[in-house]
């Protein structure tokens, strides 16, 4: 069973993955459709990166983003470099307005990360990337988005692969304690992997199944110069 005893999670437990705690960060590499709109809409357009033929489709239009360098910069026209990673999207949408409105008057920007995308891997029903719309998933709701686990997965080993600060960090999980509700990683991030252990026995199927057609080859052939020996000696 998920989540046993739960009853017993303290009360500060309890509220501290609130979601008005969760910021998402925005990072290098990070596609950024960024939106700005004005009284005036000609005096913004320059800054609206949308074409009729794109790499990223959004409803009836298809769209290019301002991709976020190795150092943390986008360009942007106009206002030239400036560096967004480590921001919140409330906090890039601030500076992004303070520097665009030196060239239009009351600019609203707003933005979108197109690439916040989740791996989700091993034994569970679906696994395979998959796109988070809403910028914001947990640990137990991309569980849900790939079918659950399979009745091989192992529910004391989940593994979280997520990129720090240009490193891998992995953390584990034990699905059967609610330890997670109260972990600093109960949400992904963009470009997580979530991995799935399975237990024992998919471990010893799967290696008597590679075994199996190994064996039959290996009697067939035995079979076959048998018969050819008993044949033989007859003549």
């Amino acid at each position: 069973m998920y989540f046993q005893n739960s009853d017993q999670i303290s009360q500060s437990a309890r509220y501290n993955q609130d979601d008005a705690n969760y910021k998402i960060k925005i990072m290098p590499n990070d596609n950024l459709f960024i939106r700005v709109s004005a009284i005036n809409p000609e005096a913004v357009q320059i800054f609206n990166m949308i074409q009729t033929q794109g790499s990223i489709p959004m409803g009836n239009l298809d769209i290019i983003g301002y991709l976020v360098d190795p150092k943390g910069n986008i360009n942007l026209p106009l206002v030239g470099e400036i560096h967004v990673a480590g921001l919140t999207k409330a906090e890039a949408i601030r500076l992004l307005q303070q520097q665009i409105s030196k060239f239009v008057a009351d600019p609203v920007v707003n933005i979108r990360i197109l690439n916040y995308k989740i791996s989700i891997l091993g034994e569970v029903v679906r696994p395979g990337v998959y796109t988070v719309t809403d910028e914001r998933i947990s640990i137990p709701q991309a569980i849900a988005l790939a079918g659950d686990l399979t009745i091989y997965g192992e529910r004391h080993n989940v593994q979280l692969i997520r990129i720090e600060n240009g490193e891998k960090k992995f953390y584990y999980f034990d699905l059967t304690t609610p330890d997670l509700f109260s972990s600093p990683n109960y949400y992904l991030l963009q470009n997580d992997v979530l991995y799935v252990t399975p237990n024992g026995t998919r471990v010893r199927s799967s290696t008597s199944n590679q075994n199996i057609p190994l064996f039959i080859s290996i009697v067939s052939a035995t079979l076959m110069v048998v018969g050819f020996l008993i044949t033989n000696s007859r003549k």
